[in-house]
């Protein structure tokens, strides 16, 4: 294994310097810049996180930055990507280094790996690339292409926490120059050792492939069979007062916690014309005359479930609101004009829902 590691590296190292793509967070050493790269990185695609990277580092350019901001700041900057828990352990991560650290991020791994939002592959990304220390990193693209490069056809063997994937990194990148081979490895699996089609005939290490060299490079790694995710039908509730409409800030805990959305409602197999006017009374504190619901959901997709939720609006009625609480702004609550959003901003699935609506 070790020999094969080595000419990996070989290999490996000249055809990344060369065929890198240039993306914003190649062109520093900066460790927080790296960092803030691969927690974005996380579950949202190379083009997205090439949009927001740029921006939040001119909000927050470094730890001492984001440690002093408000966290309704930093979920705002973070708006429209995802996955929210993510900025909000980079918020802690942020604190953390500050107060324990200084505001410098360490370069020892298993330092990293106590850092709130850093686990083991975030860990070894830093260090190896920016502190150019030998640590291994494996994620799915890295497991793919060395379970390829070794036709490794048991399925327990393929994923990225199997222990052989790891020893294997970790002699590549020990191998050479750690922050370009822990990057090539990342690069390889992005570009050409891809999911579906893998690209063999642009691969630097083909001639170490052992899948290709059995005709098993399409079935390698194996094929993971996912259960259908859970799906909840709700009620995207727009009450509608004076051409204002009523945000809610949803639980710090669960699917997009802390943010603003629009009153969610289950929505029943009988309820058809809209949210029961009772049940959004029950929720918001509002009553509403009537209501009135849109033809099509807005889908939202989350990692183990499905959001269909279908816009419905209805007109507050009139009442005496210096009597009613639920009439007026407060904590968790408020109500926003067309074109307005709250400081902390809204989640990309309530953008859409109130576009639908017209706001």
């Amino acid at each position: 294994m070790l020999d094969l590691a080595r000419r990996l590296a070989t290999l490996l190292e000249p055809w990344f310097l060369q065929h890198q793509r240039d993306l914003s967070w190649r062109r520093t050493r900066d460790p927080y810049a790296i960092w803030v790269s691969e927690i974005m990185l996380q579950q949202t695609r190379v083009e997205t996180v090439e949009t927001y990277y740029g921006k939040f580092l001119e909000r927050f350019p470094d730890v001492g930055t984001l440690a002093a901001a408000d966290e309704s700041e930093v979920l705002a900057a973070w708006s429209g990507l995802g996955y929210y828990r993510r900025a909000r352990l980079l918020h802690a991560g942020a604190r953390h280094v500050a107060e324990l650290h200084g505001g410098k991020v360490p370069d020892d791994p298993d330092v990293l790996r106590k850092i709130p939002g850093i686990g083991r592959y975030t860990a070894g990304a830093i260090a190896s690339i920016a502190f150019d220390r030998p640590t291994a990193l494996v994620d799915g693209n890295v497991a793919r292409v060395l379970s390829r490069l070794q036709a490794i056809e048991d399925p327990k063997l393929q994923d990225a926490g199997a222990p052989g994937h790891w020893t294997m990194a970790q002699q590549i990148v020990q191998a050479g120059q750690p922050r370009v081979l822990a990057q090539a490895l990342m690069e390889l699996g992005a570009t050409v050792c891809t999911p579906v089609a893998p690209r063999c005939e642009g691969c630097p290490a083909r001639s170490e492939c052992q899948a290709l060299a059995k005709g098993l490079q399409t079935t390698i790694p194996a094929p993971k069979q996912r259960a259908p995710s859970p799906r909840d039908d709700l009620w995207a509730v727009a009450v509608r007062r004076n051409g204002r409409v009523l945000l809610e800030q949803r639980a710090h805990e669960g699917l997009l916690a802390g943010m603003w959305c629009l009153p969610l409602i289950e929505r029943k197999i009988t309820d058809r014309a809209g949210a029961p006017p009772r049940a959004i009374a029950e929720v918001t504190g509002v009553k509403v005359k009537s209501v009135e619901a849109l033809a099509e959901p807005v889908k939202h997709v989350f990692t183990h479930r499905v959001w269909m939720l279908w816009p419905c609006r209805g007109e507050a009625a009139v009442v005496d609101v210096s009597h009613m609480a639920g009439y007026e702004d407060g904590p968790g609550r408020m109500w926003i004009a067309p074109g307005e959003r709250p400081r902390g901003g809204i989640p990309k699935v309530t953008e859409k829902v109130l576009e639908r609506l017209g706001y």
